[in-house]
C-alpha cells in the first residue's frame, strides 16, 4: 500500500511539473492545476483560495464550483472551514463538513452539499499564503497518504506562489514586492534613518521544487547531510572562529543534523517525489508551525536553530552560499530575522539602520545599536519575507514604524523629520564644549554609556564628561570561550587611554537574564531576569570575578579606576563583592604591582531593597548609580521584554519619582555621588525631572547628551521642582502632563 501511495505521489508531482512548466498566464497554470489535482485524487472539487490581504481569503481557482465565482468569493480569516484551516494552519479533514465547527455554505459557488473535506494550508516557513481545497460527495475521510500527497502538492505550490509563477488577477501576490508597506514593530533604538535595504543571509530560493530522479536526490541529500555533519563538527573543534551566539546553534546543530528521524522524513518525501531543497525546506516549515505557536521558550530558541540548520544544508544544496554577491547600497539598513551581536559589529557602523523580525529591547544586538546610535526596529513581523536587496525603505526608531517602498508622500515627510533632526544636531553642536549648567546654576554632569571600544570617540564628539558606564559583558558575549585576564588587562588599558583621562566607570560582568554565555553552563530558570544573574553569578563564581577585577586594576596601572558592581539588592552582597576585590588588591601588591592611584568603588542600584537598605551601606559605598532599566521594572512588576506591560507604566509617575527622591536623600546624607543610568536618563524631559529632585549626574547614550544639555541650559530647575510638587498635590498619577504644559510656556 505504502509503495503505491508513494508512486501515485510521485506521477501527480510529475503530472504538477508539467502544468507548470507549459506556457500560459499564471490563472491558466491554477485553472491546469486545481483540475488535475481533482483528477488525480477522484474528487469532485479541487479549489485554492489565496490571501488577498491578512485578514481575508479569494478563492482563485476551481474544478468542480461556479467558475463565476473566482476571484470573487471572499472569506474572512478563520470563517468557514477554509478559513479554519488559514486560521490554525492545521489540516482541516472531515466526513461530514456540513456538520463539522465553523462550516459555511457558499451558495455564490454554485457549491452542492459536498459531504467530504479536506483543507491543507499552503505556507512557505511560516508565511501563510492560502489553502488548498479538495471535497467530494462521497462521505469518507481522506487517508492519512492522501493528505500527505495534498501537503506535498502544497509545498510546491507555495513555492512556485513565491516565485511569481501563478498570480490570479486580483489576488493579494499580484503586487508582491512591488507595492509599498508599513511594518508597525517595536522600539529599541531611537532615530530616523533613510536608505536601501541589505538583507542578512537572504533566504535560499528553491527554484526545483519536484524531483526528476527520486534516486538521484537522495543522493543529493545523504551527501550535502553528511558535509553539513562535518563542517558543525569543524565549528566545534575550532571554538576560535566562532562567537558565542554560534557556538551555542552549534550545538543544537550537532544534535539535529545527527537526528534519524528528521532525516527519514526528509528521505520520504524525497521517495515521495520532492527534490532534495523541497524536502528540506517541507521539514522546516512544518517545524515553524509547529513550534512557532508554542508558549514555551526553549521550544522558540529550538525553532531559531532548526531554521539556521536549514538554511545551512541549503546552501549546500544550492550552492548559493550566505553570500549572495549583493553589492551592499550606499545607505545600507540591515533586514534580518534576528542577529547576535558578532555579526552586527561584523558590519560595522556602515549600516545606518537596522530592522529584525524578532528580537527584544535587551538583546544583546540592542545593546550595540544604541552604543553606536543606529536606529533599529525590533518584531516587525513579515520584513524579510517582503523586502528585497536594494529597496528603499525608512526607518522610524521614534515610532517603532518602517516604510518599505514608500510613496513620494511619505518620503517627503519622513526627509523633512531627518532634516529637523539635522538642524537640532547642529545646536547641539554649538553647546558641545559648554556645561550642562541650568539657568539657576545647577550644573549636572552627562556621562556616557560604552561597552565596546568603538564608542569611545563619541566621548569628545558628544560633549559628554566621561563613561558613566562601562559594560564589560559584551567582550564575554562575543567569544565562544572565557577571555584570558591578560586580553580583557590590554582591552580595558585600551578604553582608559582612549578616554583621555576623563573617568571611566567600569561595571563588572552582568550576565544571566538575556545575558547567556555558551561556555558556561546553562541554567533553566523560570523567570531568568529576577534570577541566578550578575553579581550573584560573580559570588557564586568568585574565579571569574577576581580575574575580571585583576584584569581591572592591571589596566589601570597605577592610575585611578572606579568599578561598580552590578544587581545589588542588599548590604551583604556588596561587602561580599568588595572583598573578593580586597584580596585582588592584596595579591597584586604581594606581586609589586602598581595599585590604583584612586580607587572609587560603586553599587548599581536596580531593585527597590537596595533603597531601604541600612543608612550604613549608603556611608560605605564610594558611590551610587541608579539602573533605571531594570530598577523601573522591578518597581512596577512590568517585565521590559514584554511589549503588552512595558510601555504602561510612566517613567514619571509619582510614586517611582517619590522612590527616587528617597534614594536622593539618603545619599545627600552620606555625602554619595549618585547618578541616573539609562535610556531614561537620555530622554529630555525625564532628564529634566530626575535634575529637579536631585539627581547632579546622568549617563545616557552619546546621541541624548546634546539634546538634555540642549533643554537643561534653558529652564531654572527650582520651577521644575515647584511644577513636580504642584502636580502631586493636585492628585496627579505622573507629572508628565504638567511639566510638559509648562515646558511649551518656556521653551
Amino acid at each position: 500500500m505504502a509503495e503505491r501511495t508513494e508512486t501515485e505521489s510521485r506521477k501527480l508531482l510529475g503530472r504538477l511539473r508539467r502544468a507548470l512548466a507549459e506556457d500560459g498566464a499564471g490563472q491558466e497554470r491554477l485553472d491546469k492545476i486545481v483540475e488535475l489535482i481533482a483528477s488525480s485524487m477522484n474528487t469532485e472539487v479541487c479549489s485554492i483560495y489565496l490571501f488577498r490581504d491578512p485578514e481575508t481569503l479569494e478563492l482563485c481557482a476551481t474544478q468542480g464550483l461556479d467558475p463565476e465565482s473566482v476571484h470573487q468569493t471572499r472569506m474572512r480569516l478563520g470563517e468557514g472551514l477554509v478559513g479554519r484551516t488559514a486560521r490554525t494552519r492545521e489540516v482541516v479533514n472531515t466526513a461530514d463538513a456540513p456538520s463539522s465547527k465553523g462550516f459555511r455554505y457558499m451558495p455564490e459557488t454554485g457549491e452542492e452539499r459536498y459531504s467530504s473535506f479536506c483543507g491543507v494550508p499552503i505556507q512557505r516557513l511560516g508565511e501563510s499564503l492560502g489553502v488548498i481545497v479538495v471535497q467530494s460527495k462521497e462521505a469518507r475521510k481522506f487517508t492519512t497518504d492522501e493528505v500527505y500527497a495534498l501537503e506535498v502538492v502544497a509545498m510546491v505550490l507555495a513555492e512556485m506562489t513565491e516565485l511569481g509563477a501563478f498570480i490570479g488577477e486580483g489576488a493579494a501576490l499580484s503586487a508582491r514586492h512591488q507595492n509599498p508597506v508599513m511594518f508597525k514593530g517595536s522600539i529599541a533604538q531611537e532615530g530616523a534613518s533613510a536608505g536601501q535595504v541589505y538583507l542578512h543571509e537572504p533566504r535560499v530560493v528553491v527554484t526545483n521544487p519536484i524531483a526528476d530522479d527520486p534516486d538521484t536526490e537522495l543522493e543529493r541529500l545523504r551527501g550535502a547531510v553528511d558535509q553539513l555533519r562535518m563542517t558543525v563538527d569543524e565549528m566545534l573543534s575550532d571554538q576560535k572562529t566562532a562567537s558565542a551566539d554560534q557556538k551555542q546553534v552549534f550545538e543544537a546543530y550537532r544534535m539535529f543534523a545527527n537526528s534519524r528521524s528528521w532525516m527519514r522524513r526528509m528521505e520520504s518525501d524525497v521517495e515521495n517525489g520532492l527534490s532534495a531543497e523541497a524536502a528540506v525546506e517541507k521539514e522546516q516549515s512544518l517545524a515553524r508551525t509547529r513550534l512557532g505557536q508554542s508558549n514555551d521558550a526553549y521550544m522558540r530558541e529550538r525553532l531559531h536553530d532548526l531554521d539556521d540548520l536549514s538554511n545551512r544544508l541549503l546552501r549546500i544544496l544550492t550552492g548559493q552560499g550566505s553570500d549572495t554577491g549583493a553589492e551592499m547600497p550606499p545607505h545600507p539598513i540591515l533586514v534580518a530575522r534576528n542577529i547576535g551581536p558578532g555579526e552586527l559589529m561584523d558590519y560595522g557602523k556602515k549600516i545606518k539602520g537596522i530592522v529584525l523580525e524578532e528580537g527584544s529591547v535587551g538583546s544583546h544586538a540592542t545593546i550595540v545599536a544604541r552604543a553606536w546610535a543606529i536606529p533599529l526596529v525590533i518584531n516587525a513581523k513579515g520584513i524579510t519575507t517582503e523586502a528585497l536587496n536594494g529597496d528603499t525603505v525608512l526607518v522610524d526608531g521614534e515610532q517603532g514604524i518602517v516604510h518599505l517602498r514608500p510613496d513620494d508622500t511619505v518620503q517627503t515627510a519622513f526627509s523633512d523629520k531627518i532634516a529637523m533632526q539635522t538642524r537640532a544636531q547642529e545646536r547641539y553642536a554649538s553647546i558641545r564644549d559648554l556645561p550642562a549648567q541650568t539657568k539657576c546654576g545647577t550644573v549636572v554632569s552627562l556621562q556616557m554609556n560604552a561597552g565596546l571600544i568603538a564608542d569611545l570617540p563619541s566621548l569628545e564628539g558628544s560633549g559628554a564628561e566621561g563613561v558613566g558606564l562601562f559594560r564589560t559583558e559584551l567582550q564575554f558575549l562575543i567569544r565562544s570561550q572565557m577571555p584570558r585576564r591578560a586580553e580583557l588587562s590590554a582591552l580595558y588599558a585600551r578604553v582608559l587611554r582612549a578616554a583621555g583621562g576623563k573617568r571611566v566607570v567600569f561595571r563588572t560582568l552582568d550576565i544571566g537574564s538575556d545575558k547567556v554565555l555558551t561556555y558556561m553552563k546553562p541554567n533553566d530558570e523560570p523567570n531568568p531576569a529576577m534570577g541566578w544573574r550578575a553579581i550573584r553569578v560573580g559570588l557564586d563564581k568568585p574565579g571569574v570575578l577576581r580575574m575580571q577585577l585583576q584584569a581591572l586594576v592591571r589596566a589601570a596601572n597605577g592610575g585611578p579606576l572606579s568599578v561598580m558592581f552590578p544587581f545589588i539588592t542588599l548590604r551583604s552582597e556588596f561587602r561580599a563583592a568588595k572583598s573578593e576585590l580586597d584580596k585582588v588588591l592584596a595579591r597584586e601588591r604581594r606581586l609589586g604591582n602598581p595599585l590604583p592611584s584612586a580607587l572609587d568603588v560603586g553599587a548599581m542600584l536596580e531593585t527597590p531593597s537596595l533603597g531601604f537598605a541600612p543608612q550604613s551601606f549608603f556611608d560605605e559605598v564610594d558611590f551610587i548609580s541608579v539602573g533605571g532599566n531594570d530598577l523601573k521594572q522591578f518597581f512596577y512588576a512590568a517585565d521590559r521584554e514584554n511589549e503588552r506591560v512595558r510601555r504602561r507604566y510612566d517613567t514619571l509617575n509619582v510614586g517611582f519619582l517619590a522612590f527616587l527622591e528617597q534614594v536622593v536623600q539618603r545619599c545627600e546624607i552620606s555625602d554619595t555621588p549618585l547618578s541616573f543610568c539609562g535610556e531614561d536618563a537620555g530622554r529630555p524631559v525625564e532628564a529634566l525631572c530626575f535634575a529637579a529632585i536631585g539627581f547632579r549626574s546622568l549617563s545616557m547614550r552619546p546621541a541624548s547628551v546634546g539634546p538634555v544639555k540642549h533643554l537643561l541650559r534653558r529652564v531654572d530647575l527650582a520651577e521644575v521642582k515647584a511644577v513636580i510638587d504642584k502636580s502631586r498635590a493636585d492628585g496627579d498619577q505622573s507629572v508628565r502632563g504638567a511639566v510638559m504644559t509648562w515646558l511649551q510656556g518656556q521653551v
